[in-house]
């Protein structure tokens, strides 16, 4: 085993949203940063708009039949278990430097100041463990304001619809175009007494720098951007982060354990790099930020004299109260014989946006108990770019498979005749036991190594408000002109959102992490991706990951000093 000579200020394991801000600010600031990140690193003209590359093969995520996860969850009373071995569904998310971060569509809402007391506003959930923050909105506000301008996020401000208060009085850029579809649904709000904002994106509407502007290409969710205009970590982040010449970046390098020194200190970062040789980087301070679930496996991995069980895990709390996106989708179709010709090619206009966010009911009252309830948000969007997926879907009519020449006269009507319009529920995951991850005691990945047990039930109650802003979402939909409008709401988890696993809090009997995502038993170890969270609240995690640790980076730059 290699053992790096050099001391560095901060070893980072990963590299997308929660540890681009740390690299980003501690390199500017004068720190020697080593990054750790286990996948490769790609530049931007690598990323093509290759839907066999994107989504058909595992070119940004690891190879399933080597590595993968085992899944557990109850059904009719009994445990059962999968792994994803081989499969072409997982919980990996953009293995690569810049994370998901890459392939992310960029759907960047705040979280409200209700999210940040969930256990006070709305009052023990029974069966389940919600949690007030150790912090509040207006300590990470800031931070949001700062994302916008390092990231980049474009939009237009609507405190009075999203119930974000802000510091500056509108995003630094301005709207992406949009779609015909947006004003039919913004007349359908208007009649039905909807809140409807403005959804911001983290694209960049008008160049910066070597960034360049959208171009619409209508390829976001899934594939990278090829004109950087995605704020992706990589981007935003990393690359102007090498340029200080503090930063030393190893791809390929899977981090398999944290070792402390016997004074409840982390020293040394063991990995493995591509060739298959094991290394040992030291550092002074040590940042994990790969992703809830692989975050959580490391820790596990990570068993030292001081904490038998995995590091930080002396009280068995890492793991617990992990955290996806609960909701559900919906469709509607807008067909071409209901509107003009001229009206119908403008629905039709590839590449721009309909960034429409559903904002009016993210607290409820039960209809059934008449209480109140955590809601949430519902995003439109245009079906998925991708033109298999879409063309599969119609190989059935009424359960029936289609044959002959009827097929592809099917598919050219419905691509060339229907736009299909999506939405998008969030609400909370509720924290509870029966959402976890452990090690699996069956299975090892091909290093020899135990893969993550994820285990998956859902609270029952929490379904509940997915199910009332699915009606109202399919009404909205139905005014604005579509037709055909189906939803669902699923109880099982979306791989892409994770978090929650080391839970921050102020005590530690209950929490791994403190405010600042420093362990409570290790005060040179922090925790920066979307583990730290103790609520998900009711939009997706980025933007809070991302500000986060901007907040966090602030607190190390003030309690620690760089030797360089």
């Amino acid at each position: 085993m290699k053992a790096s000579e050099r001391i560095y200020d901060v070893v980072v394991v990963g590299s997308g949203a929660g540890a681009g801000p740390v690299i980003y600010e501690l390199a500017r600031a004068g720190f020697s940063v080593l990054v750790l990140e286990k996948g490769p690193r790609f530049r931007t003209v690598d990323f093509r708009k290759d839907e066999l590359a994107a989504t058909r093969r595992n070119v940004y995520t690891p190879d399933p039949h080597k590595e993968f996860h085992e899944v557990a969850y109850t059904e009719d009373g009994e445990m059962v278990s999968f792994t994803t071995r081989g499969g072409e569904w997982g919980f990996w998310n953009g293995n690569m430097v810049g994370g998901s971060t890459n392939v992310m569509s960029g759907y960047f809402q705040r979280m409200r100041p209700v999210d940040f007391r969930l256990l006070s506003e709305f009052g023990e959930i029974p069966g389940a463990a919600p949690a007030d923050w150790p912090f509040g909105y207006e300590e990470l506000e800031p931070y949001y304001a700062k994302v916008e301008q390092v990231v980049g996020i474009s939009g237009k401000a609507r405190p009075d619809l999203t119930g974000t208060p802000r510091s500056t009085p509108d995003f630094p850029y301005p709207p992406l175009e949009e779609n015909i579809v947006a004003r039919f649904l913004d007349d359908a709000a208007r009649k039905s007494g909807y809140g409807l904002a403005p959804t911001p994106r983290a694209i960049l509407s008008r160049p910066r720098g070597s960034r360049q502007a959208c171009y619409y290409s209508h390829y976001c969710g899934s594939y990278g951007c090829a004109s950087d205009a995605k704020g992706s970590a990589r981007v935003a982040l990393i690359d102007p982060a090498m340029q200080t010449g503090m930063v030393t970046l190893i791809s390929g390098a899977t981090v398999y354990g944290l070792q402390t020194d016997g004074r409840y200190r982390v020293k040394e970062a063991h990995f493995i790099t591509a060739d298959g040789r094991k290394h040992i980087a030291r550092g002074r301070l040590f940042v994990v930020a790969a992703q809830a679930v692989e975050t959580v496996r490391l820790l596990l991995l990570s068993r030292t004299p001081e904490f038998p069980e995995g590091l930080l895990n002396n009280r068995g709390l890492v793991g617990r109260y992990m955290l996806f996106s609960a909701g559900g989708t919906g469709r509607g179709e807008f067909h071409h014989e209901d509107f003009d010709p001229e009206t119908f090619k403008a629905i039709r206009k590839p590449g721009v946006f309909i960034n429409r966010t559903l904002t009016s009911f993210y607290e409820l009252e039960d209809p059934r108990t008449g209480e109140r309830i955590k809601g949430g948000i519902v995003d439109f969007i245009f079906e998925h770019a991708n033109p298999v997926p879409r063309a599969r879907r119609l190989q059935y009519r009424n359960g029936k498979l289609i044959t002959g020449a009827a097929l592809p006269r099917r598919i050219r009507d419905h691509f060339l005749g229907v736009r299909t319009v999506k939405f998008e529920i969030f609400t909370d995951w509720i924290p509870h036991e029966g959402t976890r991850v452990t090690l699996s005691k069956r299975h090892k990945d091909f290093r020899g190594f135990p893969v993550a047990r994820i285990r998956v039930d859902a609270h029952p109650a929490q379904s509940r408000p997915a199910r009332i802003l699915a009606r109202h979402a399919s009404r909205l939909l139905r005014e604005a002109g579509a037709r055909n409008v189906t939803a669902s709401v699923s109880d099982w988890p979306p791989p892409n959102l994770q978090a929650g696993g080391v839970r921050a809090g102020l005590d530690p009997a209950t929490s791994v992490l403190n405010k600042w995502c420093q362990a409570h038993e290790v005060p040179n170890l922090f925790v920066t991706d979307g583990s730290f969270m103790p609520t998900g609240g009711s939009v997706p995690y980025t933007w809070t990951i991302y500000a986060n640790s901007f907040r966090v980076a602030d607190y190390i730059k003030g309690q620690f000093s760089p030797r360089g």
